[in-house]
């Protein structure tokens, strides 16, 4: 009988926060059993000769579901997923329109957002709820003890305005209630209430940071100042004064009720230094994310290439926004790196600016882009890269002691990279249902050859497994 289920051989193990050795690594029941030299047999071996092993990537913002059936969604996105070595991923969702198309209470309405995923997801899955009405916010505390969310969402940019109707009134988009910053204040409190039932967890709330009065006014100047309606356009129209402005508004409330909190997508240069400027003013636990489309694409370039693949909000902004954040990539102001996968297809960007619906998919370029930008253009450690995808969003978001670590007694997902392979990014290379990608054409170095979820082979040479494995993370 083998000692072991499985055994990595011969890789570079990637281990955040100590660096990098050269050893074998043997998992049991879904599990980090050992890493070691001469560990013993296996029932399935894996030779990782010159390949780097990674933890899992988790992929702490994503969209399952947003705009296409739950279920189907789930099965296509997150085989996406395992092309980018992501093995967890944790997906934003709210009542409203998009999603369901409903709302009502979170007891009746999550179990149906579970049933839809349970059996189809290829990699392990969480999710983040968004409380868009009072009654919701009543059900913070039971939604942590029994069904183990520990994450939440606002947006602040619905928040008196829906830009896809340009409705100065968002409640037919939001179902809810009024959603101001009352309502936000009322989130912080109830969480950090919740939070002192609870002090083994880190409850947050993850904020959109666009303020919408006035994002409003430069929407109507955008529309009606006779300039090409493109990408150029939509940030210029959701500028980066509105996330300054939102940042701050929210970090004097999560200050004033200690409620601990996330700031999402931060989108360049004039975002993030508000953002360092608002936590050390502060003083509350305050983590910020970055998305590979923010730091690795331009609306000029975008421009130039036509179309409105790239609309996402909050906007792409310029080369030089993307420059200052990889420099705070590399000096650690930023906590995580996530790809926002929302699976938009062509025929819903259309060629008008603003109806077209924002967002698209890009979880499959998730260690490939930190690894060719990060580490081989710029001499960012392997281990930082791990850290950015794996290791800080799974201690933001309750989850270490299982994912983000290669350390023995962790679950058993890895990525492992064949670091020097070179590939064009195509749509059908990522395995995603969506048919385009505002990364087409563009070179990349670094790519898994294989993805291990909980100690099974879930993606080798471009092919994923037959069937689906990933599970229900309960975060508390």
């Amino acid at each position: 009988m083998s000692r072991y289920d499985l055994l990595v051989k011969n890789g570079v193990l990637v281990l955040p926060f100590h660096g990098e050795i050269r050893a074998d690594l043997a998992v049991s029941g879904g599990r980090i059993a050992a890493i070691g030299e001469d560990l013993g047999d296996a029932e399935e071996v894996v030779d990782a000769a010159g390949r780097a092993v990674l933890p899992g990537a988790v992929d702490a913002h994503f969209h399952l579901g947003i705009y296409r059936d739950m279920g189907l969604d789930a099965r296509e996105e997150t085989r996406s997923s395992l092309v980018g070595g992501a093995t967890t991923v944790l997906s934003y969702f709210r009542t409203g329109r998009h999603y369901l198309d409903r709302t009502g209470p979170y007891r009746e309405i999550f179990p149906e957002v579970l049933a839809a995923v349970e059996g189809r997801s290829f990699t392990d899955y969480g999710f983040h709820l968004a409380p868009m009405t009072v009654g919701q916010i009543d059900e913070i505390p039971s939604l942590v003890a029994e069904h183990g969310v520990s994450s939440f969402k606002y947006y602040m940019f619905y928040k008196g305005f829906d830009l896809a109707t340009d409705s100065r009134d968002a409640r037919a988009f939001t179902m809810g209630d009024e959603y101001d910053l009352g309502h936000l204040y009322l989130l912080l409190e109830r969480i950090a209430a919740t939070q002192e039932d609870h002090p083994e967890l880190r409850l947050s709330l993850s904020l959109h940071c666009e303020q919408s009065e006035l994002m409003r006014v430069f929407v109507d100047r955008v529309r009606d100042g006779g300039e090409p309606q493109n990408l150029r356009a939509y940030s210029e129209a959701r500028p980066p004064l509105t996330e300054r402005v939102a940042i701050a508004e929210a970090a004097v409330l999560a200050g004033h009720t200690g409620a601990n909190v996330n700031l999402l997508h931060l989108s360049g240069a004039d975002a993030l230094r508000e953002a360092v400027a608002a936590r050390r003013r502060h003083g509350t636990d305050m983590r910020f994310e970055v998305t590979l489309h923010h730091l690795c694409l331009d609306h000029d370039a975008l421009d130039a290439r036509g179309g409105l693949g790239g609309k996402v909000n909050p906007p792409i902004r310029t080369a030089a926004d993307s420059a200052h954040l990889w420099e705070r990539v590399r000096d650690g102001q930023v906590d995580w790196v996530a790809s926002d996968h929302a699976c938009c297809m062509e025929e819903h960007k259309g060629d008008d600016l603003w109806p077209a619906r924002p967002g698209f998919g890009g979880t499959a370029l998730l260690y490939p882009v930190l690894i060719s930008e990060g580490h081989h253009r710029r001499g960012i450690p392997l281990t930082r890269v791990a850290e950015l995808a794996s290791a800080n969003p799974a201690r933001a978001y309750n989850l270490w002691g299982r994912k983000g670590s290669l350390a023995v007694g962790f679950d058993a997902d890895l990525a492992i990279v064949d670091m020097d392979r070179e590939q064009r990014v195509t749509a059908d290379l990522l395995l995603s249902a969506q048919d385009h990608c505002p990364f087409e054409g563009v070179t990349v170095r670094g790519w898994p050859e294989t993805t291990i979820v909980g100690g099974r082979i879930a993606y080798r040479d471009g092919k994923p497994a037959d069937t689906p494995t990933g599970a229900y993370l309960h975060r508390a």
